[in-house]
């Protein structure tokens, strides 16, 4: 009797443990999933606040070094001589960094020799981008102004065709490069057309009074690292592709800015720039190439003033109409359809562009300037090429005791002729 009495308290005791532990197991199951739906639901959390602002994500940060180098020789032939030298060229690293899906930085160094034989570093741009929705991205710092196309997407020097700038652009030209400020750029769809935009608020150009170089007041001088005024400058591009296959891209730029110094005589003078440009490019089967066709007009018109005689210490002053245009029109053709190997490398170009100064200033000048040339693809982004310059330039009369000179390529009044052989890749 005993035994049976231990017996049935014992398997009484292996139930009651056997239940607790299952009430046991099914607790912890139960908070064990509480908590998993928990971490879930910050997970979730932290991405959707993530894809929101794009802040950084563990992982995700990628970094991708590109950039290009060029150098080359060239000739060129004046009235008065000729001159023949390889170009050092320079090389131009450019930085890329992701650190998540939507923000990112990207910087530009240029690196060259000065004519006394120093390498020098400079910065071309650098600046952070955070994308904010498919249709808006804010980007600030240092970047390439997108007053038309040439100086933001076609300067590298193995995606220019030729191996110089059309007038206008560069030392001296009538419209920015670069500069410091803040932009909204994006792109959208109405109907089956296409468009995109740029808007900024930059520093802005500043105007040459002659204090330094007396023969260019009235010049804009561009990509300064402080502001001389309160006053920024405000811009901006819209393109337009009407075409569906996006073959053909439409684009107009503005911008207006105060460009005197605040507390000078100067500070109510004002500079408006405008700028229209066109890229088309096609492929022509019956020719088995493809036509690549491209163009700016450039505008610029400031306010009047009255700038100092140089030389003069009776206080004379002169004024003109300050009004300056550049434009430039490329076309190049690529058999990149042929069978031959050797032809399908080939490209031929051809760009005619003319800059007119304003009429009456010291640096008046009306210039024309065309290139041809024929380039070797040695592969998508490695190019040499082989080309004739001729740039021509009449400057104004000697109306105040001073000897014009043109700013926008040439030396000097009259004729220029230059051959080059040039070596550009991108890496």
């Amino acid at each position: 009797m005993k035994i049976l009495s231990y017996t049935i308290i014992g398997i009484c005791i292996v139930w009651s443990a056997s239940s607790f532990a299952q009430d046991t197991s099914s607790t912890y199951d139960r908070r064990l999933a509480e908590l998993e739906k928990q971490v879930q639901s910050l997970t979730e959390k932290t991405e959707k606040t993530d894809r929101k602002f794009g802040l950084f994500k563990s992982g995700k940060s990628k970094f991708l070094l590109r950039g290009f180098f060029h150098s080359g020789f060239a000739g060129v032939i004046t009235e008065d001589e000729a001159d023949y030298n390889f170009a050092g060229g320079s090389i131009n690293p450019v930085l890329l960094y992701k650190q998540s899906d939507r923000l990112f930085f990207e910087a530009e160094f240029e690196g060259g020799f000065t004519p006394e034989g120093e390498f020098e570093w400079g910065m071309g741009y650098g600046n952070m981008s955070v994308i904010v929705n498919k249709y808006l991205t804010v980007r600030g710092g240092k970047f390439l102004v997108p007053f038309g196309t040439f100086g933001e997407k076609l300067h590298p020097a193995w995606i220019n065709k030729t191996a110089t700038t059309p007038l206008g652009f560069g030392h001296d030209g009538l419209v920015p490069s670069s500069d410091y400020g803040i932009e909204l750029r994006g792109a959208f769809n109405i109907g089956p057309t296409k468009w995109n935009y740029q808007a900024y608020v930059i520093n802005g150009p500043q105007l040459k009074i002659g204090d330094d170089e007396p023969e260019e007041a009235g010049m804009l001088k561009f990509d300064f690292l402080k502001d001389n005024n309160p006053d920024k400058a405000v811009g901006g591009r819209i393109g337009f592709f009407p075409l569906s296959n996006s073959s053909l891209e439409l684009g107009v730029s503005a911008m207006t800015a105060g460009v005197g110094d605040k507390d000078g005589p100067y500070s109510k003078v004002r500079a408006n720039l405008f700028a229209a440009d066109l890229n088309y490019v096609k492929s022509l089967n019956f020719m088995k190439s493809v036509l690549d066709i491209k163009g700016q007009y450039n505008y610029s018109q400031v306010s009047d003033a009255n700038y100092a005689v140089p030389n003069d210490t009776t206080d004379l002053f002169y004024d003109f109409n300050n009004v300056s245009s550049s434009y430039y029109v490329q076309l190049a053709l690529k058999p990149s359809l042929v069978n031959n190997n050797f032809a399908r490398r080939l490209e031929f170009v051809g760009r005619y562009s003319g800059m007119q100064t304003p009429e009456g200033s010291l640096w008046e000048q009306n210039a024309t300037q065309w290139t041809v040339g024929i380039n070797y693809w040695l592969d998508w982004r490695t190019v040499l090429k082989f080309g004739y310059q001729n740039s021509s330039s009449t400057a104004g009369g000697d109306d105040h005791g001073e000897e014009k000179s043109p700013g926008g390529g040439s030396s000097g009044p009259g004729a220029e002729h230059m051959f080059y052989v040039h070596w550009a890749i991108g890496f």
